[in-house]
């Protein structure tokens, strides 16, 4: 009689979340159901790798899904967060800290008159689609089909990232009267802005946009249509949210807004102003900042907001940003490297791909492309991609786990890290072909 195999240590916590906590994740992407892959348990991180909770290496573009731009276990953010614990984890009081972080956000990102912090990017969307309204007494919300924006009720209509990985067109528990103020419109089609700005005049109280979306895997803004967004805000009376959540800091240090050249009115941001600590913020325009209260009526307030550690671990990774002028460039050079060969090795294995890039950020999409909305995003072939993933992470080479989800480089990874990723894969795009 065989002897059972026995379960690994990763598959014992696996078997004890899913007792205790729904599907065993507190994100729905972590539980890998789109890859057909059993999830990964985390144990440590350091640089450009994680190991699991069976002691297994992987070298890792998930990034905790983007905060990382320095990498896991950074020296000046260990730092910084335990000498913010030896103060104390939480007054309920302003701290001087929060003001620097204020500071280094409105130098870096010039479209930021004045900032509010928050615990999260859903809490900054949240609040700044609340600003909008009030700012402009206005109900009605313009956003794009495959956009995320946090798990905000009347912004999870037609939304990306886990709801597009889960084939969910919307989530239950979402009244019907809140969707219906929110109007979703093709990403990359400036014709279908200006149409329901003319089918509801002056009604619009915003459009809010991933300047690079992120959350239909990447997909970057078609030339000009970020212009033709500012331009039928501004001439409708509306503002312009950018919800550089994602982008804010990755793709330059202000921001998608620097990269294309746009000033938005209001701008949400999160992940790497918290240095992988909660954090969220959303700000803009000095007139528009002043309606929040105490100031103005618009109303919106958070315990742990501008929490010590947190914004000690966000300080600590802009301050470095500020001292490293050439890592964007070097994060460029490098993730172009990655991005060209993973092209040549699909290439050469006559696997059909079709891969977006803007920065750091990068998405390979099983399709011949070319990807610029989320119908594009999804005739990819899903079945592909759950393969190489595994493929891939069987080598120690993890990849975010669903094809609509954004990979990103982080200035920890070295050529070495990614001469091996170009390595794994054309084994893995071999075996595809085969």
């Amino acid at each position: 009689m065989s002897t059972p195999a026995k379960r690994s240590h990763s598959q014992e916590i696996v078997e004890r979340a899913k007792q205790l906590i729904p599907g065993g994740v507190n994100s729905p992407v972590r539980a890998f159901r789109a890859v057909g892959a059993l999830p990964l348990i985390a144990a440590r991180g350091r640089g450009s790798q994680i190991t699991d909770a069976d002691g297994k290496y992987y070298i890792d573009y998930i990034g905790a899904w983007g905060p990382l731009l320095l990498g896991h276990a950074h020296t000046d953010v260990e730092r910084a967060v335990h000498q913010a614990l030896e103060r104390g984890t939480a007054f309920g009081l302003t701290t001087e800290a929060e003001v620097r972080l204020a500071q280094l956000i409105t130098e870096a990102v010039p479209s930021i008159e004045k900032v509010r912090l928050v615990n999260s990017g859903t809490e900054a969307t949240m609040s700044a689609i609340r600003l909008a309204r009030g700012y402009t007494r206005r109900n009605l919300v313009v956003k794009f089909i495959g956009c995320y924006h946090g798990h905000v009720d009347s912004l999870l209509v037609k939304a990306g990232s886990g709801v597009a990985t889960f084939a969910l067109p919307e989530s239950a528990g979402v009244p019907p009267e809140f969707a219906a103020l929110t109007l979703a419109v093709p990403f990359n089609d400036a014709e279908a802005v200006q149409k329901v700005f003319v089918q509801h005049p002056g009604k619009i109280a915003a459009v809010i946009v991933e300047p690079v979306a992120g959350n239909m895997g990447c997909v970057p803004p078609k030339e000009g249509f970020l212009q033709t967004l500012r331009e039928v805000t501004a001439r409708n009376g509306a503002l312009l949210i950018f919800d550089e959540v994602m982008t804010g800091f990755r793709v330059a240090r202000g921001g998608a807004q620097e990269l294309y050249g746009i000033r938005p009115d209001l701008t949400t941001l999160g992940k790497i102003i918290g240095g992988g600590l909660p954090v969220g913020a959303y700000g803009g325009r000095a007139e528009i900042m002043d309606t929040v209260a105490p100031e103005g009526p618009v109303y919106q307030a958070g315990t742990l907001a501008g929490n010590p550690l947190a914004v000690a671990a966000g300080v600590a990774v802009l301050e470095e940003l500020g001292r490293r002028t050439n890592i964007y460039s070097e994060l460029e050079t490098r993730t172009r490297r990655l991005a060209e060969g993973l092209v040549e090795a699909a290439r050469k294995a006559k696997v059909p791909v079709c891969l977006n890039r803007v920065g750091s950020m990068f998405t390979l999409f099983f399709t011949s492309g070319p990807v610029v909305d989320f119908e594009t995003a999804s005739a990819a072939d899903r079945e592909r991609f759950a393969a190489f993933f595994r493929a891939m992470l069987e080598r120690g080479i993890l990849l975010p786990p669903s094809q609509f989800e954004t990979a990103f480089v982080s200035a920890a990874h070295t050529d070495r890290d990614v001469e091996t990723t170009l390595e794994t894969a054309r084994e893995a795009f071999a075996l595809l072909a085969e």
